[in-house]
């Protein structure tokens, strides 16, 4: 059960939360397995004066963050990424520039989901992709 975080202005932000949520969802289904009821968003909204970046970035850049257990291979998590920066540039309009994607992952003993440790809990899908 990957959480994603989605941090951006919140002037540019704010309008797409709804359908760039959904094309996040539809990369984690389709890149890694992941159920399509397994949605875990938080989305930080930041105020344009407190979000400093690059200069060769636009006032649409985001950063996308993942938080996954470990245990898939090499090019499931590049096609993960591939379908993000695709999805979100073609869906969204966003220059593939302005899109940072950063995928963390830990060993399931790390995580406590509903009152189990991670490498306790029963998956409904597959982490080794």
């Amino acid at each position: 059960m990957p959480q994603v975080k989605i941090y951006g202005r919140a002037d540019s932000l704010r309008p797409i939360r709804s359908k760039l949520s959904d094309v996040i969802q539809s990369c984690m289904t389709d890149g890694i397995g992941l159920p399509p009821e397994k949605r875990f968003q938080r989305f930080i909204l930041i105020d344009p004066e407190d979000f400093i970046y690059s200069m060769d970035r636009t006032e649409q850049y985001i950063i996308i963050e993942i938080a996954m257990f470990e245990g898939r291979d090499v090019e499931t998590k590049k096609k993960l990424l591939k379908l993000l920066m695709e999805r979100i540039h073609k869906q969204l309009d966003i220059p593939t520039n302005d899109i940072e994607i950063t995928i963390y992952e830990t060993p399931k003993c790390n995580w406590g989901i509903r009152g189990q440790t991670g490498d306790e809990l029963g998956l409904s899908y597959k982490v080794e992709v």
